[in-house]
């Protein structure tokens, strides 16, 4: 937590640099799904955390993994020692641009697509991801939904659950994105 914590400060102050304007989200919500006809495999959780920086229209987005929870304690076990390794590769991010103009003053609702890097399990992948950005009383909310390969990870499923595993996960975002007002210095 203290390596993400400092990773954001570092992205805030580059940031601040070069924006007037930051939006933040420490509650994004991220579900994954998979299935197979064996069996279906979600999880989620509401502790992502995501940075917007209009002037620029960048976005970075970061998550722990061990944060996802599952409805059964083994199938979390498995996910973060077997396949996603997470005491090695403990954090899931994406860095890119949001390729539509927006009117960040205006209210309303954007289908965009943001190119950037998704970075998993260590390995990162140039991705285009579509998604809603809607506006309204100040309140920046954004929705996507897209499948991530897990052999563009390296995340390797083991011959003996390939039934129970499928290839594509399916991942949806959403949160809610407020002003970032820097902390007053004492």
């Amino acid at each position: 937590m203290k390596k993400l914590t400092l990773l954001l400060s570092f992205a805030f102050i580059g940031i601040q640099t070069f924006a007037q304007e930051v939006y933040q989200s420490k509650a994004m919500n991220v579900r994954f799904f998979s299935s197979t006809p064996m069996e279906d495999i979600e999880a989620k959780t509401a502790n992502a955390t995501s940075i917007i920086t209009t002037a620029k229209n960048d976005i970075l987005f970061m998550m722990q993994v061990k944060s996802f929870t599952f409805k059964s304690s083994l199938m979390q076990e498995h996910f973060n020692e077997n396949y996603i390794e997470s005491d090695k590769f403990p954090d899931a991010k994406f860095i890119g641009k949001i390729n539509e103009s927006i009117d960040w003053k205006k209210e309303g609702t954007y289908n965009v697509t943001v190119t950037g890097k998704l970075n998993m399990h260590g390995v990162d992948k140039d991705r285009t991801i579509p998604g809603t950005i809607s506006i309204k009383s100040g309140v920046i909310s954004v929705a996507s939904q897209f499948d991530v390969a897990c052999k563009d990870h390296n995340i390797q499923i083991p011959s003996v659950v390939t039934e129970k595993i499928a290839e594509f996960v399916n991942v949806k975002v959403s949160g809610s994105y407020n002003l970032y007002v820097r902390p007053e210095k004492k």
